[in-house]
């Protein structure tokens, strides 16, 4: 397939461009043109979805579920619940990339997102997401129960609504991303309680501090592509790399005590504890590392070990649970 090919135009319809047929090609050139091109958008649309973070949002429903009813829940519940969050959390990606597509245009690792590179247009990304959006939000309320939707539906608005518009404007964005990431576990505790207790509180907590460590470190690594695009993150605001590394291990060292709470709240024993505590003393001392160094290297381990520190965390809890 000749690159010219794959050129989408306003509307996101494909156009043959240079690749016009030849006298004497083959019949079957324009079809398998045309397969392509398809096979192509709808790889663009899965895009849109941002499927593997979204793996990590089903996981850590999916823990929500688990805990708030460790004795099982019906398997439509469960079946509606995954499917109601990954549209829910498809959608708000979509939506996200949509809203971001100038500055994706501006930063290396994301100048070839389908939106910024010109594959889609604004109006298929828009009409995508909200789709994904209303019909993830109609699943959860009408399978599972209206209290989860309606988590589900706040996780939606905070992100695309409140989080991505702020990415501009303040480092303090942050913080209030840390929201919607946070309410997964909160989605699969009410799909299976009905309520909001105390135990869909500490998975929130755990969850919400989780991330700025994370975050931060991914912030330190690509600082100069969020320079490049205007988005005032801490590394960029501060470029010594002090006050990132501070708040990295600030976080991280609040994170272990709170990573003990679900023992406080009947959903843990002390072998989840041992784990809590041995996970927690690894994350702060990567975090204490990359405070004193402040290099690519260091921000780079936290990161990687912050990717599997929190399934780790829930197979540790779940497992507890299960024998508690």
């Amino acid at each position: 397939m000749k690159p010219a090919a794959e050129v989408a135009d306003a509307g996101g319809t494909f156009t043959a461009g240079h690749a016009s047929l030849q006298a004497g090609s083959p019949p079957r050139t324009l079809a398998r043109w045309r397969a392509d091109g398809s096979r192509r958008m709808a790889l663009d649309f899965l895009e849109l979805t941002k499927p593997r973070l979204n793996l990590l949002v089903l996981i850590t429903t999916v823990v929500g579920v688990y805990l708030g009813s460790p004795s099982g829940v019906p398997p439509w519940i469960l079946v509606h619940t995954l499917v109601g969050t990954a549209l829910v959390a498809g959608g708000a990606a979509a939506l996200n990339q949509v809203w971001e597509r100038h500055t994706d245009s501006l930063m290396r690792r994301t100048r070839t997102r389908p939106l910024p590179a010109g594959r889609l247009g604004v109006i298929e990304g828009t009409a995508f997401g909200l789709l994904l959006s209303a019909a993830g939000l109609v699943e959860l309320a009408v399978g599972v129960n209206p209290l989860c939707s309606a988590v589900a539906a706040l996780t939606l608005v905070s992100y695309v609504l409140v989080y991505t518009p702020l990415k501009k404007r303040t480092s303090l964005a942050t913080l209030v991303g840390a929201i919607p990431g946070a309410l997964p576990p909160v989605i699969g505790w009410t799909a299976a309680t009905g309520a909001v207790t105390p135990p869909a509180l500490v998975l929130f907590g755990i969850v919400f501090l989780w991330q700025m460590p994370h975050f931060l470190a991914i912030a330190w690594m690509y600082r100069d592509d969020y320079a490049a695009a205007g988005i005032p993150l801490l590394p960029v605001l501060e470029p010594d790399g002090r006050r990132t590394g501070q708040q990295a291990f600030l976080y991280s060292a609040v994170l272990w005590p709170v990573s003990l709470l679900p023992a406080a709240v009947g959903l843990s024993g002390l072998p989840y504890n041992i784990v809590a505590t041995v996970l927690g003393f690894l994350l702060i001392g990567l975090a204490a590392a990359f405070a004193r160094e402040r290099s690519i290297v260091a921000a780079r381990r936290l990161f990687l070990f912050s990717i599997i520190y929190l399934p780790l965390l829930w197979v540790a809890l779940v497992v507890d649970r299960l024998f508690l």
